[in-house]
């Protein structure tokens, strides 16, 4: 890529999508199409196809994707393995038919089996059963790996993808029912705080009702309240998390110096796991995560975790040597990405 290309962004308001846009403008790139929803549905086939037909990027990150937490996963399975199905396999068909130079395809970690070995290598994807809550979202990036393989070993395409591990940053997703554990610990803990500091305006406003009693009753819904904060699950597991705007920059480092024949052995009869990881290589406890969090935020009450809900998987960790010995490694620290994105979400 040079800072002439074209490139689109596919999810450019999303968590990662919107980190990509900016790291790619810090670095000069101008020639940078995006399109929202509304402007263009790419679940649409023929809309998809009209708009690479007019547009013709050189180059495509497709971070676009249906997304969410434990709970969302779990109860929306068909709207989850539809939707991206439909996304990826439109846009991945249409860079082909189009001549895109490069794609960069976005997955999650959760492709792999629930007792995968840790930490998590590529190898280790389709060996064994995966996380039953998420399933239908994990075989839908599972074949997005396969198809950008396919297209590459069938059509010579330049297909990457990419697992990262579980992302937090600007723009994320704070609501409380649809939000990734951080952040929902973030706004629950800070809500708890608010409530204890009788600081009932900020608490009125943060959720848009327009009575306390109305605000106690929906925040006891998740288990928030003035003295304590509900956690699903025992804590005990333990989650690796990555800082979007590192994300973004390995996105981009592959884009301008890696292609598709550096991600598996030329020599290799069967070629598959080509996709790569990224993440820290270093994980936490969900309750230390809510201890760090709690700390930050300065919430004096308890925390409580709740052992009739799942834990989910009890360990996923990346193994990041793959991506390290391609040039790339992290830079933001957790306690330090936290701090920035609670700051961040005070001003949002």
């Amino acid at each position: 890529m040079d800072t002439n290309s074209k490139i689109y962004i596919a999810g450019h308001r999303g968590l990662v999508g919107s980190a990509i846009l900016e790291n790619l403008k810090s670095k000069g790139y101008s020639n940078i199409v995006t399109r929202t929803h509304k402007e263009l549905d790419l679940s649409n086939q023929q809309a998809v196809a009209n708009f690479f037909e007019a547009e013709k990027p050189e180059y495509v990150f497709l971070a676009a994707a249906k997304v969410g937490g434990i709970v969302a996963n779990n109860v929306y399975r068909a709207d989850f393995i539809y939707e991206n199905l439909m996304i990826q396999n439109n846009v991945i068909h249409q860079s082909y038919v189009n001549k895109v130079k490069k794609l960069l395809f976005l997955g999650s970690t959760c492709i792999y089996p629930k007792n995968a070995p840790q930490p998590m290598l590529e190898n280790s994807l389709l060996t064994d059963t995966l996380e039953y809550t998420n399933e239908p979202y994990a075989i839908a990036k599972i074949a997005g790996i396969k198809m950008c393989e396919s297209y590459n070993l069938q059509y010579g395409t330049n297909f990457i993808s990419v697992m990262p591990t579980n992302l937090y940053g600007p723009n994320d997703n704070f609501d409380l029912e649809k939000s990734h554990v951080l952040p929902a610990l973030i706004r629950k803990i800070h809500l708890a705080k608010l409530m204890s500091e009788s600081r009932h305006d900020e608490v009125l406003k943060n959720l848009g009702v327009s009575s306390i009693e109305e605000a106690k009753a929906y925040l006891s819904q998740f288990g928030v309240s003035e003295n304590s904060v509900e956690i699903w699950g025992s804590g005990k597991p333990k989650r690796e998390f990555l800082w979007s705007e590192d994300m973004a920059d390995a996105c981009v480092f592959i884009m301008e110096n890696r292609s598709f024949t550096d991600t598996h052995n030329k020599d290799d009869k069967e070629i598959r796991n080509t996709h790569i990881n990224i993440g820290t290589g270093k994980d936490i406890s969900i309750k230390e995560l809510a201890e760090t969090i709690k700390q930050i935020i300065g919430f004096n009450g308890d925390l409580v975790f709740n052992v009739d809900k799942p834990d989910g998987t009890m360990r996923k960790l990346t193994d990041v040597s793959k991506l390290n010995g391609l040039g790339w490694k992290y830079k933001v620290d957790l306690e330090a990405g936290i701090k920035a994105v609670y700051k961040w979400y005070l001003k949002a």
